[in-house]
């Protein structure tokens, strides 16, 4: 019987962390993240962050950021990992879906356009 509720507990603990992590931008952080456009096919964000500031745990589809400042942002994962990424002003990049929490760790303000595709 223990062993039985050791597991359910831990089968409930692991149910919530993948919750917490697939957490949808536009709702748990609208201060950095507004909704531009959206169809069956795409959802597009602006994406704002002035220096030091710093989102919560969230996940975005498969899709393309249009980087619209040059800007270095960290970007802390679920597995404890981090890295630090710099773009300039005027490029494009494909961006890997997946949970992250990013912070603005550059003296300016970041600001991206970022395509959300989505699955059919």
């Amino acid at each position: 019987m223990k062993q039985t509720v050791a597991l359910l507990m831990a089968l409930a603990f692991v149910v919530a962390t993948s919750v917490a992590q697939a957490q949808d931008p536009v709702k748990v952080d609208p201060k950095h993240y507004k909704v531009e456009f959206e169809n069956d096919q795409v959802r597009v964000l602006h994406i704002k962050y002035a220096p030091g500031e710093k989102s919560v745990m969230h996940e975005h589809p498969d899709g393309v950021a249009v980087f619209l400042t040059d800007q270095t942002v960290k970007f802390n994962y679920p597995d404890g990992k981090s890295e630090d990424m710099s773009s300039k002003a005027g490029e494009s990049r494909w961006t890997k879906g997946g949970a992250h929490q990013p912070e603005n760790v550059g003296g300016t303000q970041v600001e991206v356009i970022l395509v959300e595709l989505k699955t059919k």
